[in-house]
């Protein structure tokens, strides 16, 4: 088959990556260069000596490389669990599952939970995974303008006046990963009371960074039987998968029923003991989350100085173009200059809001902080109308 050809309606998959690169929207896997301020490495574990030694540990007694099938063949490996065990104790909920991603994670809760007569009210800037199970669900799912506990409430309150029978369920991120913002929780916690609704949180971006030992800013209503927090672990973590916490009867039913989970071959044992150390080391090492915490703080006070941009408060910086071309010409005069820093266009983003995405981390202190924002406002009085 010739793939610049159609052989089907729609199937010119040439002549769509053509008009991708006209709008400069055609994306291309480029390797790491320069200082990083675009990785999700949070607290710099990826590289931290501990983990590399409990990995080294754990394949000196036999830890296998592969779990060689799914959970509920012979998949089942007591790292799984042991890191389980331990989730659920450090996030103070009942249980805890494990999933190979986030992303899969967050499709294997939406796509099962919520039901035919269900809604789901959703941020509006709701991570691209979660439009992807509520997509492959059955329950009707509505928007809510971002940030805006009011339109939430408003939205359960319009279904249930016209007739809405089902259980409502809540889907937030906690901290957004675009935008570097927070979620109202405690008033959205407060509106899945009154509405005996389900909230679900993403914690992918809060966890190891926010919360007391890093639990996150879910931590104070983990527990309760109407929340479920999804802990990703290739973030701040340092590793990969992602960490599923809940009430036991939604556990066990993801277990039982969710097919992302039955049908896929279970994440390597070594990563259940490289997210377990990780886990560990948020509790001995509370110094790495007082750093970043101290370079937050640093970064979000002279971005406003020294060039003028808005900031969220968090790790996750953005300096707003609007473009796509002139986001990623902004992003290649910083990668010329030694700091890898990636331009985020539309449909990541909503369309005219095309950015910069500058994350801090620990890979970097506050004098090379101060480096990247001085040639970034250079970079920004460069940039062409």
């Amino acid at each position: 088959m010739n793939l610049g050809q159609p052989d089907a309606p729609g199937r010119d998959y040439g002549a769509i990556l053509r008009a991708l690169e006209r709008r400069g929207r055609l994306r291309s896997l480029a390797p790491a260069r320069g200082i990083d301020f675009s990785s999700n490495d949070y607290l710099a574990l990826s590289e931290a000596a501990p983990l590399r030694q409990a990995l080294i540990a754990a394949l000196d007694r036999g830890v296998a490389v592969g779990a060689g099938g799914s959970r509920l063949l012979r998949g089942n490996h007591p790292e799984h669990e042991a890191l389980e065990a331990r989730a659920a104790a450090f996030f103070g909920a009942p249980r805890a599952l494990y999933f190979g991603g986030g992303f899969i994670a967050n499709f294997a809760l939406l796509s099962l939970l919520p039901q035919r007569d269900d809604l789901v009210v959703h941020d509006a800037l709701i991570h691209a995974s979660c439009h992807e199970g509520m997509r492959a669900g059955q329950a009707q799912c509505v928007a809510a303008a971002h940030n805006d506990a009011g339109a939430v409430e408003d939205r359960l309150r319009a279904w249930r006046a016209a007739g809405g029978k089902g259980r409502a369920w809540i889907v937030v991120e906690s901290l957004y990963s675009m935008d570097g913002d927070f979620a109202p929780l405690a008033d959205l916690a407060a509106i899945a009371a009154r509405h005996d609704a389900m909230l679900v949180i993403d914690e992918a971006h809060a966890t190891g960074v926010f919360g007391p030992e890093g639990r996150g800013l879910s931590a104070e209503y983990e527990g309760r039987e109407n929340v479920i927090a999804l802990h990703t672990c290739g973030k701040a973590l340092g590793a990969m998968g992602a960490l599923v916490c809940g009430p036991a009867p939604i556990i066990e039913f993801l277990v039982n029923r969710s097919r992302a989970f039955i049908y896929a071959t279970a994440p390597s044992p070594l990563l259940a003991v490289a997210v377990r150390e990780a886990l560990d080391l948020l509790e001995r090492e509370p110094e790495r989350r007082l750093r970043l915490q101290r370079l937050m703080a640093f970064a979000n006070r002279e971005i406003e100085l020294r060039c003028g941009v808005r900031p969220s408060g968090s790790q996750i910086l953005p300096v707003i173009v609007g473009e796509s071309r002139r986001a990623m010409l902004l992003a290649q005069a910083m990668q010329a200059r030694g700091f890898d820093i990636r331009g985020i266009r539309p449909p990541t983003v909503p369309e005219g809001s095309a950015r910069l995405r500058i994350a801090l981390t620990l890979h970097v202190d506050e004098a090379t902080t101060a480096s990247m924002l001085d040639t970034l406002r250079e970079a920004l009085g460069e940039l062409p109308a």
